[in-house]
This record gives structure tokens, sequence and C-alpha cells, in this order.
């Protein structure tokens, strides 16, 4: 027997194989759906241990997350409970489970869809908290203009100013100790480096105070 014969036969004893486990499973799909519309409801559980995953691959197919895919495949079991006498058969029961996980998908989709577009709606509508782009740039702008002047300063200024300047009541005790000071001059000294500062930015054309 020639190569070509051999996997000829080895290709049609596997679908042959194929066919009588597809024909068992009919049987058993048919029994079980014979059982359920007697009346015994629990005959359903062997149809979803063989066919979930048909029905799980058909709503992923559709583009689904698993949260959604989840949902749409037991929403179809629910709607079976509710229409099992209408099933005739396991091609039809097969076929009826995979296109109504198909149009739950859609629907899933389309709400999907809806829910995000109104999302988006919503945050358009709410204001944005920060300040115009123009405003941020020109303060931007302006806090360079103001550190570069700061460190123009002396390192006596400087040191200074990042421990007093936006502070109301500063405690001179401590900025004495800190900045080895004599208590007395910390005031005086203040004053000077903010007077130094502040000509220095009215002199400076690209400061504009707010």
């Amino acid at each position: 027997m020639g190569r070509d014969a051999e996997t000829t036969s080895s290709s049609g004893a596997e679908r042959a194989v194929y066919e009588d486990a597809s024909a068992d499973r009919r049987v058993r799909i048919a029994e079980c759906l014979e059982r359920a519309q007697a009346g015994e409801i629990g005959a359903l559980n062997e149809v979803v241990t063989e066919l979930n995953p048909l029905l799980w691959h058909a709503a992923r197919a559709e583009g689904l997350t698993v949260d959604d895919a989840v949902d749409v495949v037991q929403t179809a079991w629910l709607e079976l409970l509710r229409r099992l006498d209408e099933i005739r058969s396991p091609q039809a029961l097969t076929a009826w489970l995979v296109t109504t996980v198909r149009r739950g998908a859609w629907r899933s989709t389309r709400r999907r869809r809806r829910e995000q577009a109104e999302a988006t709606e919503v945050l358009a509508a709410v204001p944005d908290p920060s300040p115009p782009v123009d405003d941020r740039l020109d303060l931007e702008e302006q806090h360079r203009v103001l550190w570069r002047h700061v460190l123009s300063l002396s390192e006596r200024c400087r040191a200074l100013l990042r421990v007093v300047a936006m502070v109301d009541r500063p405690d001179y005790g401590e900025v004495s100790v800190a900045l080895e000071m004599p208590h007395g001059s910390i005031g005086p000294t203040r004053a000077r480096c903010l007077a130094k500062l502040r000509a220095a930015l009215l002199a400076d054309p690209a400061w504009s105070p707010g």
C-alpha cells in the first residue's frame, strides 16, 4: 500500500471515529432533552457540560469580555428553561442555544457602546476644574521668571526666603538656629531680600504680577 493510500485510510478512520463520537453525543443530548422535558430538570446538567464550551466560544467570538460572556451564556441557559418544551431535537437545541447566545452578545455589545457614549457625554459636560490652557501657560511662565530672580539673590537671601518668605509669623528662634543668624537680624535681612527680589521683578518686562 502506497503512502497516499495509507493517508487516505488513516483520514477515513479518523473521520469515522469523529462521526461515531458525534452520533453518540447527539444520542446523549437527545436522551437528556427528553428527560428534562418530562420533568427531570437535572438531566440538563449533562447538556450544559456538553454544550457550554461551544456557547462560551460563540460569546467570546463576538468580542465580549469574560464577564459579559458569562452573563450572556447564563442568560441563554435560563431562557432554555423557560422555553424547554419548544425544542424538538438535539440539533435544534444546539442551534437555538448558539443563536440565543449570539443575539445576547449583540445586545450586550450595543448596551456597552451606549453606556460608553453616555459616559463620554457626561464627562464632556463636566466643567474642567483646571484653569484654561492659556492661563496655565502664563502662570508657568511667571513661576519661571520668579525663580530665575530668586536664584539670582545671594545664598544668604535664598536660604532665608526658603524658610520664612511664605510664613506669616515665622519662629525667629528656630530660624536663628537653623541659619546661624543673629535673632535680631532676621527681620531686617528678610525685608532687604524681599525688596531686592521685588525690584528685580518689576524691572523685568517678562514679569506681570497678577
